[in-house]
């Protein structure tokens, strides 16, 4: 796609691009039962959501897992989710918005922390890859942050990005700390992981949809303000 000097968005993939929340309420809640929790509701899981998410575990069950029940819990989780994500698609309007921020001279990228080597298949599935100029997906143990992997994102594309006009555009607080560790705007979405109060919390613009996080992500990336 060539040198870009203009504003870049990089997305997040889960529960922003790919709306895959009810895959992941399902797979939440069979990793629960492994260890005899109560099944968990959308509305308590966002309102309790945080990495490292043996953090979020703790929050409900008074105490962290152990290691080895951190070992089965992720494990039962992601096989759960493999299995219940076929049934998930990309969120409304996606393909509109990636198509017209790249017909106006623009570019933009994926970085998640869904694995790596599940992550690249499934967007070309999508038909979406050459709206990117890169995608990244975790590599090594699940469950962290991702400020490191933003640094090491945005370090890789530093020839044709400049993080100062960079907007992360995510549904999870970690997302935005991560954009703000590299050097990067963040904006939040509403539609995902997290409730607007916890999102809120953090200090960035909050939007009810993607079509006004690309806007506002335009706005940060001219102005460098909030």
């Amino acid at each position: 796609m060539g040198t870009h000097t203009d504003a870049h968005i990089v997305w997040d993939w889960n529960g922003t691009l790919f709306h895959d929340v009810d895959a992941v309420i399902g797979a939440t809640n069979a990793a629960f039962a492994e260890l005899g929790l109560a099944p968990i509701t959308l509305e308590r899981y966002r309102e309790l959501y945080c990495v490292p998410v043996p953090r979020f575990y703790e929050r409900l069950m008074g105490r962290l897992p152990s290691p080895a029940e951190w070992e089965v819990m992720d494990a039962v989780f992601h096989r759960h989710y493999t299995e219940h994500r076929v049934g998930c698609g990309l969120a409304d309007g996606v393909e509109d918005l990636l198509r017209a921020w790249v017909a106006a001279g623009r570019s933009q990228s994926i970085l998640s922390m869904y694995g790596h080597e599940d992550l690249v298949p499934l967007v070309a599935d999508f038909g979406i890859s050459s709206h990117f100029i890169r995608v990244d997906g975790r590599t090594g143990p699940s469950g962290g942050s991702k400020a490191e992997h933003m640094v090491r994102h945005l370090d890789a594309l530093r020839d044709t990005v400049d993080p100062r006009r960079t907007v992360v555009i995510g549904d999870a607080a970690d997302d935005a700390l991560a954009a703000l560790h590299a050097g990067a705007h963040a904006v939040l979405w509403t539609g995902g992981s997290h409730g607007r109060a916890s999102l809120e919390a953090v200090g960035v613009p909050v939007v009810d949809s993607l079509s006004d996080a690309v806007a506002e992500a335009e706005r940060l990336a001219v102005t460098g303000r909030p």
